[in-house]
């Protein structure tokens, strides 16, 4: 169920007059106010039935794009809830006040425009930050993934982790066309036999080669030099006894290189983070502002369609308390029972398609006796 939707009512009497009397009715169980929507270029009503489909595949459409850069936005402060929601602003406000005072923006919608085109510019800006939104996530995740590969090489155990900051020059014979060094990492519980045993795993090992390099809780890092010729071999003999022969190659250049590659990915990464969370900030606001103003411009066609012309509702905001839009709904019902009886009995005289198919046109899965359309919007 929807935690915030907008209604909008025939204003038989004054609009202020609609709000207060279903407000003096609903008050304990959710807060009501006006949803103020300026005087529209109504066009033709074939006109706003083919525009009251297009609406409600929108208000679709810029709800996940909308949910989307939320969900960026929480990834990039780390899931951190609190700092997620104090970032979810529109206009400078939280989306619960920005809801709770909706105002048309009539300088980036003019209504002297009729409601196509309206609805066309707002579809168009949606696009905008669709796509710049895509394209600025990929290139961070890309970048993010870059340095999360880097990262792993540093973390784990001895058996796995790279190499690079842990052995030294010192640990090796370099430049040697018969001699050459492994680097072994031996399980904490093997130690005594490696020690025992490295020397006669096979032929043609250096006596005495194999220098404790570092440890942690699983393995302990050895190295061992020996002949060329039985590498091989020597490698086949330590899987044989659960000795790991780590695959590395000394190489000062290669080693300075990933230590550069690491400090220049981090750099970029915290600068494309900076950047990802800038954006997503602004645009998660100006896309809840497109979809609010989608929804407005559906509630507005809607109440054509529903009550007829000249247009004369009243639009307005509902906030159930908690666990109160099932009694919320039922006040509803029973406030404009006599509205549903009306238009039921304008269908059975004029027999028009435009009532009977309005759930169609609505999209929505109830259908009321007035026009309703929710805000999801939980988070």
């Amino acid at each position: 169920m929807s935690s915030v939707f907008v209604i909008s009512a025939p204003a038989e009497t004054t609009k202020e007059e609609v709000v207060n009397s279903l407000r003096s009715k609903i008050s304990g169980q959710a807060e009501i106010r006006p949803f103020r929507l300026p005087d529209f270029k109504i066009g033709t009503l074939d006109s706003l039935v083919v525009l009251s489909d297009d609406l409600g595949k929108y208000d679709q459409a810029f709800e996940g794009i909308t949910a989307k850069i939320a969900e960026n936005l929480k990834s990039l402060v780390h899931g951190d809830v609190e700092q997620w929601k104090n970032n979810l602003i529109v206009d400078d406000k939280s989306v619960d006040d920005y809801l709770q005072s909706f105002q048309w923006n009539d300088m980036k919608y003019r209504t002297d425009k009729s409601l196509r085109e309206i609805c066309d510019i707002i579809v168009q800006d949606v696009n905008s930050i669709d796509s710049l939104m895509k394209s600025r996530m990929t290139k961070y995740n890309l970048v993010k993934s870059q340095l999360t590969s880097l990262q792993r090489k540093q973390t784990g155990n001895l058996a796995v982790k790279s190499l690079v900051d842990i052995v030294k020059k010192e640990h090796f014979v370099l430049n040697s066309e018969y001699l050459t060094t492994l680097i072994v990492a031996v399980p904490k519980s093997l130690v005594k036999e490696w020690l025992a045993s490295y020397e006669t795993l096979t032929q043609m090992v250096v006596p005495r080669s194999s220098v404790l390099i570092d440890q942690d809780d699983e393995y302990s890092l050895y190295n061992v030099t020996l002949f060329k010729k039985v590498v091989d071999d020597y490698k086949k003999a330590c899987r044989e006894r659960k000795f790991q022969v780590r695959e590395f190659t000394f190489d000062e250049n290669k080693i300075s290189q990933e230590q550069k590659d690491l400090a220049a990915i981090s750099a970029e990464e915290k600068d494309q983070w900076q950047t990802s969370l800038r954006l997503c900030k602004a645009n998660f606001g100006e896309s809840f502002s497109c979809w609010m103003h989608i929804k407005a411009l559906r509630v507005y066609v809607e109440s054509i369609l529903r009550y007829g012309l000249p247009p004369n509702f009243q639009p307005m905001i509902i906030k159930p308390k908690n666990k109160s839009e099932r009694k919320v709904r039922e006040i509803l019902a029973q406030h404009y029972a006599k509205l549903g009886e009306k238009n039921g009995e304008e269908k059975k005289k004029k027999k028009e398609q435009i009532d009977e198919n309005i759930q169609m046109l609505l999209g929505d899965k109830d259908y009321y006796p007035y026009v309703s359309f929710d805000i999801n919007w939980k988070f």
